[in-house]
């Protein structure tokens, strides 16, 4: 688990939230408590890493919201959100929106502590994919004018042939640029060239 990830613990009722995050230090966990979610989402700017834990009915922002405006706002935090017996079928809508897991009152110490631990890693993972299209994306900006167009037109499927063709150049330099392309890259197969651009979400390879 990251050092820096924190579990924030979200629930109007004070005994709750406090109950969960004694459960969360004791396991090792870093926890920090939110009386609402209005009190969360005013701290959210500061939040890098980490989970949610939320009640779905609370006053103000309630958890199917709470999940909505996360999701709006770019945060990968994985949210698990608690409910009781007859708000499931909000749980359920909370998860279509976003939420990772929803727990039933009442739960036992082990169900709420697999769930943190499978979505901290969730949240590792996410890091570690945002890392790999961020160096993806430096590559690509590296690319010379004339490697994008050919990049462009790889990903779109054409035929070194087809390429050559469209830049009004021949076949033998289009081979060259996508030897040079593979390098710079760092891609091993054409397939892994393409999957690696279809990563970054910016994608300027399209540009002209």
């Amino acid at each position: 688990m990251n050092p820096d990830s924190i579990v924030h613990v979200i629930d109007d009722d004070e005994a709750v939230r406090e109950s969960l995050a004694f459960l969360l230090v004791a396991s090792g966990h870093a926890a920090q408590t939110h009386g609402s979610a209005d009190e969360f989402l005013a701290i959210l700017k500061e939040v890098e890493r980490g989970c949610v834990i939320t009640d779905i009915r609370m006053p103000g922002v309630d958890g199917l919201d709470l999940v909505c405006r996360l999701r709006e706002s770019g945060k990968a935090l994985p949210v698990i959100v608690i409910t009781g017996h007859a708000d499931v079928p909000l749980a359920v809508q909370a998860m279509k929106a976003g939420a990772r897991d929803f727990i039933e009152k009442p739960f036992d110490d082990h169900t709420i502590l697999d769930a943190v631990a499978s979505a901290l890693q969730c949240g590792e993972e996410s890091d570690a994919e945002r890392a790999r299209a961020h160096l993806i994306g430096q590559r690509i900006s590296a690319l010379t004018r004339r490697e994008r167009q050919v990049l462009r037109g790889l990903v779109d499927g054409q035929s070194n042939k087809l390429i050559a063709r469209d830049l009004g150049i021949s076949p033998r330099t289009i081979e060259i640029y996508r030897a040079n392309l593979m390098t710079k890259m760092e891609a091993h197969s054409l397939s892994e060239l393409v999957r690696m651009t279809l990563t970054d979400p910016e994608r300027p390879w399209q540009s002209p």
